[in-house]
């Protein structure tokens, strides 16, 4: 069996797959350093409530964005999985264009959502990623990573706006009643809400202008619930995006004997 992990700067999701069927799915916080140990002990604890054991996995697909998160990560699949991982951005096969000037500095799950937002729904695309940062990325339509945008994600924004202003709080992300707040904390939401769907549909407008070609908006991350039936700049939600381009990228991987 195949175990997918995702190392975004906010969560870590393990997904343990078999022919590539999603079979079980965990997340944990990225913030808190984790020896291979101890990520031996958190996983196998919830592989077996699943009815999964570590033996039963032989192969390991990777995608990171935290460099220190790798090192722990490789030894976790070479003692406890007894395998080499394939590691996005190393030795696993993308089989796609990176067409920016500085393919190198193209993070790893951008391109392992390009990939599976073209497998998925063809293209070109825009691809939004809501997380830590808020990414558009786009995919032309024969499946080339042709650069994008990054700008805060909301959760960035919030704590950025409490740290600089010392009598205003930290409030929850939720859509407000309305628009204009009757207090600190309405006003606060309403601004962060709706100033980031005002993002989505600006960025989103101005892609589509300068790209030229009609294009399919695809979102996936954590926060997409939060916004996506208040625009209808996106045309699909898919959460579990970053998975299905690793479990892509491992079988283009054994297509091309990586």
């Amino acid at each position: 069996m195949l175990l997918a992990i995702d190392v975004g700067n906010t969560n870590l999701v393990f997904a343990v797959a078999d022919s590539g069927t999603v079979k079980a799915q965990w997340r944990a916080a990225t913030k808190a350093p984790r020896t291979a140990d101890e990520y031996a002990v958190w996983l196998s604890q919830l592989m077996a409530l699943e009815g999964f054991q570590p033996a039963d996995i032989d192969e390991v697909v990777i995608s990171s964005v935290v460099p220190r998160a790798l090192a722990d990560l490789r030894t976790l699949c070479r003692k406890y999985f007894h395998c080499e991982p394939l590691v996005v951005g190393e030795n696993a096969e993308l089989g796609i264009g990176i067409r920016i000037d500085r393919p190198a500095e193209a993070g790893a799950d951008r391109l392992v959502n390009a990939i599976a937002a073209h497998v998925t729904y063809g293209g070109p695309l825009i691809v939004l990623d809501s997380g830590t940062a808020t990414t558009f990325d786009i995919v032309s339509a024969a499946g080339d990573f042709e650069g994008g945008v990054i700008a805060p994600g909301m959760n960035l924004s919030l704590e950025a706006l409490h740290m600089a202003a010392a009598s205003l709080p930290i409030v929850a992300i939720e859509r407000p009643a309305q628009v204009i707040g009757k207090g600190t904390v309405a006003a606060m939401q309403s601004g962060v809400y709706w100033g980031y769907v005002g993002l989505i549909e600006g960025v989103v407008g101005r892609i589509k202008a300068e790209y030229g070609a009609p294009m399919t908006v695809v979102a996936t991350g954590g926060l997409v619930p939060l916004f996506s039936d208040a625009t209808s700049a996106i045309d699909h939600v898919d959460p579990d995006l970053t998975i299905k381009g690793l479990l892509e990228i491992h079988r283009r991987s054994q297509a091309a004997g990586a």
